[in-house]
């Protein structure tokens, strides 16, 4: 880029007649192009005309006008090839196009559309040729008038004054001779001509529109690059602020993921020791960000990555993956400090309060694992893993990938080699845990979740079956086995009387995704005449946020008169108007702000506010994880409509589940 159009591009960045100057820089640039490409046209079609007219006996009449048309051609030609500023200074031109303050580029606009309109005058003689279109010759004769109007119309797309001075005169005197024939046929056929002559200036403005509008934007982001290169010393420099900026997080300062793989990669590459990799996430970051908002959130981070920093040196890699997740890689020297201790280090620096955030404090977990293979992402998937299991285990804790976790992952191998099947041979099964009302004796209802005992590893979590079902490909199978047995205690439920009751099933992102569960849901209730409220499905806060194709197939449940449920309630981004577009009747509070409530005032506070926001919103509150009298009575006193949790019943298999149902309508009917 040179610096005239650096400093043209700015001027239109500050001044909209410096860009209306660069536009109409830009169609004379495509005028002088398109005219030299259509010139030939025109010549070739003078050409045959004048052999037709010599063939009708007109041939001084055609060779005056040919020599008329040859004229104008060649001063459109010679337009075309003088320079601008030549053509500007002329002093002919300047007469006869009128410099009046006009700049180079708009005299020569002008002279391109008057020599358009002497070209399409010439053309307008195109009647003599023959006796006003009333010769058999005539059908040549409208036909190259309308072929060369309309080829003037498609190369003079970027300026549509200069087609439309060409194509007016020969159109216009077509529809007086047609017209002034006075037969019907000919009346109606210079109608016709005259819709032409419309469609084609309007559609030589739109082309004219659509051109000026894209160079607009061609110079608008000319004038962006122009000012990004003023800003910085010279195109080195910027190359290399762009590969900084692709290789850092923007906002720590940090390596970012892109950044630290190939660092890491360089480094398995270069290593003479084990290397160290340690997997770093804040714990309760996701609560910071909605009590407090996302500029807090992010002051939280970048504090946070520099105590990280702060305690690391310079031999140690530390990234940020993306929102609070962050990694350490560093080579393992027999000097090196233990993992442990720098573990320790790290949980007690991000520990301490930070400033904006009052009383409030974060916790780190993290997952170490300590390698000598060459495989950078099977190190991130295996610290990943230790970080997991250092997150079950409760904040600021840490944990180093041992033996245990590496069955783990196999684990998720083994399920997804397995789980089909499992499916087929009856192995899976789906456990009922009940919901209890605010008495703390009489049912509300169930949820149902999914078990299964490999014959190897055991007992499976429902998250791992349904996260290995998605990348097996066996969603929809596993969705119609927990549907039937929800169906089952459901027909069960209803059978006894007890259509007050609900039964709850997960769904997961992937499903509501995938598969279209609202029909699932309809055709099996309508199989056994069950009423749809008595099935409830519940899906977790992220799901109601992240995905905008699950908003059809909610909407569609709630309209057949299923409850909808939001799951785990305060740990994700669900907004007001979600949950009333798609009806939600009830929220079920996560079980990390109900676990000790009795001794927690903070939680105690995001539970009433629950409360409140159900009463305006009209939704049923369920408290999940009561697992302690204190914690029952607390929510008692708070007027919490609904609680589950292994202080009433641990999740029970359906004949468990039937069996507690019975019990519990015994107990109830029994004399006090």
């Amino acid at each position: 880029m040179n610096s005239v159009v650096s400093e043209e591009a700015l001027a239109a960045q500050e001044n909209p007649s410096s860009l209306r100057q660069l536009i109409r820089a830009d169609q004379l640039t495509a005028v002088r192009q398109t005219v030299l490409l259509s010139i030939p046209v025109n010549v070739v079609l003078g050409l045959i005309s004048t052999f037709v007219a010599w063939s009708s006996g007109k041939f001084l009449i055609g060779l005056v006008w040919l020599a008329c048309s040859g004229v104008v051609n060649m001063l459109r030609i010679l337009a075309c090839r003088m320079s601008i500023e030549g053509i500007a200074r002329a002093p002919l031109i300047s007469r006869v196009a009128g410099s009046g303050g006009r700049t180079a580029v708009d005299i020569n606009l002008r002279l391109h559309w008057m020599l358009a309109l002497l070209s399409g005058l010439v053309w307008a003689g195109v009647p003599a040729l023959c006796e006003g279109y009333t010769t058999p010759e005539t059908l040549f004769y409208l036909t190259c008038v309308c072929g060369i109007t309309a080829g003037a119309v498609t190369h003079g797309f970027a300026y549509a004054r200069i087609p439309i001075c060409f194509i007016t005169p020969p159109l216009v005197s077509v529809i007086a001779c047609l017209a002034y024939g006075g037969d019907s046929t000919r009346i109606a056929l210079s109608l016709a001509v005259l819709l032409y002559l419309a469609a084609l200036i309007r559609g030589s403005r739109v082309s004219e529109k659509l051109v000026s509008d894209a160079s607009a934007l061609k110079n608008r982001a000319t004038s962006a690059t122009a000012a990004l290169k003023i800003a910085h010393e010279n195109l080195t420099e910027f190359a290399e602020k762009m590969q900084y900026q692709a290789e850092h997080d923007l906002l720590t300062g940090l390596l970012s993921r892109a950044g630290f793989m190939d660092m890491g990669e360089r480094l398995l590459l270069q290593r003479e020791h084990p290397l160290c990799m340690m997997f770093l996430d804040l714990d309760g970051f996701k609560v910071i960000n909605d009590a407090y908002g996302h500029d807090a959130g992010d002051q939280v981070l970048v504090e946070a990555a520099q105590r990280m920093q702060d305690a690391l040196s310079e031999a140690y890699t530390l990234a940020r993956l993306g929102g609070d997740e962050f990694v350490i890689l560093y080579p393992l020297t027999p000097v090196s400090e233990a993992a442990e201790l720098v573990a320790t280090r790290l949980i007690d620096a991000v520990r301490l309060p930070f400033s904006r955030l009052a009383n409030r404090h974060i916790g780190l977990s993290i997952g170490i694992y300590v390698s000598d293979q060459d495989d950078i992402n099977e190190m991130l998937v295996c610290s990943d893993a230790a970080l997991y299991e250092a997150k079950r285990r409760g904040r600021n804790q840490y944990c180093v990938f041992s033996e245990r976790l590496n069955e783990r992952l196999q684990m998720k191998r083994d399920v997804e080699r397995d789980l089909a099947q499992a499916l087929a041979n009856g192995e899976l099964e789906v456990w009922f845990q009940p919901i209890i009302q605010r008495n703390g004796r009489s049912p509300d209802g169930f949820e149902a979740l999914l078990r299964w005992n490999h014959p190897r590893h055991g007992w499976i979590a429902p998250p791992d079956l349904i996260e290995i079902a998605a990348l097996a490909g066996l969603s929809e199978d596993l969705l119609r086995f927990i549907l039937d047995k929800v169906v089952e205690l459901i027909r069960f439920l209803h059978t006894a009387r007890l259509t007050d009751l609900r039964v709850a099933m997960n769904i997961s992102p992937r499903e509501l995704e995938r598969i279209v569960i609202n029909d699932l849901v309809s055709l099996k209730l309508k199989e056994f005449n069950l009423p749809p409220e008595m099935l409830e499905i519940e899906i977790t806060e992220e799901t109601a946020i992240d995905l905008q194709v699950a908003t059809q197939t909610l909407a569609a449940l709630s309209e057949m008169g299923v409850s909808i449920a939001i799951d785990d309630f305060g740990v994700g981004y669900s907004s007001l108007g979600f949950l009333r577009q798609m009806r939600v009747s009830r929220v079920k509070i996560d079980r990390s702000f109900v676990t000790d409530l009795a001794y927690k005032l903070e939680n105690q506070a995001l539970v009433q506010a629950i409360l409140h926001l159900s009463e305006s919103f009209r939704f049923q509150v369920v408290a999940e994880g009561v697992e302690s009298i204190d914690d029952l009575q607390m929510l008692q006193e708070m007027n919490c409509p609904a609680m589950q949790g292994y202080y009433f019943s641990p999740p029970l298999p359906i004949a468990g589940a039937m069996a507690w149902m019975k019990g519990q309508s015994a107990a109830e009917q029994a004399p006090a």
